[in-house]
């Protein structure tokens, strides 16, 4: 079992920069491929960014380079480092494990935190 604690969300200004945590608990974190999905009111929920357990890492190609996926396998963190913000940024952001590969939509993973809002403002 995975438990995800997502922070680090707010409002900023546009071109702007946030970065957001994810904190897993649980054994074997470092065997787990990590999303980052976000969803905007009435839209369905999409997958941003995603890191595998050996660190290869996929972009959506809205935020190729703008948003950078990390992770920090002793402290159980997965990072999302958003830079240039724009409002069209403005969701709520989830990340997400699943065991092994980086998987493309929201069904294929196991484990979900909570959110975290990001509101960019113009």
């Amino acid at each position: 079992q995975v438990q995800l604690v997502e922070s680090g969300g707010g409002l900023v200004q546009a071109g702007g920069s946030l970065r957001l945590s994810c904190v897993a608990s649980g054994r074997a974190f470092s065997n787990y491929a990590v999303g980052w999905f976000r969803q905007a009111p009435g839209k369905e929920r999409y997958l941003v960014a995603a890191i595998s357990s050996a660190g290869y890492t996929y972009y959506a190609d809205s935020v190729k380079g703008q948003f950078t996926i990390s992770r920090d396998n002793a402290k159980n963190t997965v990072y999302l480092q958003m830079n240039s913000l724009k409002e069209e940024d403005t969701a709520v952001y989830y990340c997400a494990a699943r065991w092994g590969y980086i998987a493309y939509s929201h069904p294929q993973y196991d484990y979900w935190g909570q959110g975290t809002q990001v509101t960019v403002s113009s």
